[in-house]
């Protein structure tokens, strides 16, 4: 993909509490074995998805990516990977004077995007998007509802408006997925493109 980039990036990911957490522990993997730096934030309630649907009690290198935890420099991507509480609004992220190449919210729930889209920086994840946006920087917004109400509807729009990228991870069916996986990959490699990282992963429609 000849927009994409290899280099090394600093990236904030944020997971809140709206189902799709094989998306996010696919997006660390892969980005985490790429050499790239992680800030990760996640909220109370995105905590408690980990825990519900990945067994994920943990936030840590063999927990969030175990298959990384195997490999011979586990100990040097480990460091790569930095855990923020989501109370603390004082953390590096919370500042427009940390320089970093764009966060990812996945999966979004509701109450994130509402409280982003209004500037409510009650917690560490909602403040640092709010930063992202007014650094603007690439912020991308992957809310996992449906259906969407109008107040959803609303708040995209004016997320929109203010420079983020709402994307949906809704994976698309022409590459006849016939696992779980190819439809998880589908959505993290969208995500990876909206980044401009490269990757092998197959996701793009090449004609027929």
């Amino acid at each position: 993909m000849a927009h994409a980039s290899s280099k090394r990036r600093t990236l904030v990911i944020g997971i809140s509490g709206a189902s799709g957490a094989p998306y996010v522990l696919r997006l660390l993997e892969i980005l985490l074995g790429g050499g790239h730096e992680i800030h990760l934030v996640a909220s109370e309630y995105g905590r408690r998805l980990l825990a519900e649907e990945s067994d994920v009690r943990a936030l840590d290198l063999a927990s969030l990516a175990p298959s990384l935890a195997r490999r011979d420099d586990a100990a040097a991507i480990a460091q790569r990977l930095i855990v923020h509480p989501h109370k603390d609004v004082g953390a590096v992220i919370a500042s427009g004077s940390f320089l970093h190449d764009g966060m990812v919210v996945l999966p979004c729930s509701s109450a994130s995007l509402g409280a982003i889209a209004t500037g409510s920086g009650s917690n560490l994840l909602v403040r640092a998007a709010m930063v992202t946006l007014k650094e603007r920087r690439t912020l991308i917004v992957a809310p996992r509802e449906m259906p969407l109400s109008l107040i959803d509807i609303r708040n995209m729009e004016t997320l929109t408006l203010a420079g983020a990228i709402i994307c949906p991870p809704n994976p698309g069916f022409y590459l006849r997925p016939t696992r779980v996986e190819d439809l998880v990959d589908f959505v993290v490699g969208k995500v990876l493109d909206l980044l401009k990282i490269e990757h092998d992963l197959k996701t793009r429609w090449t004609g027929v």
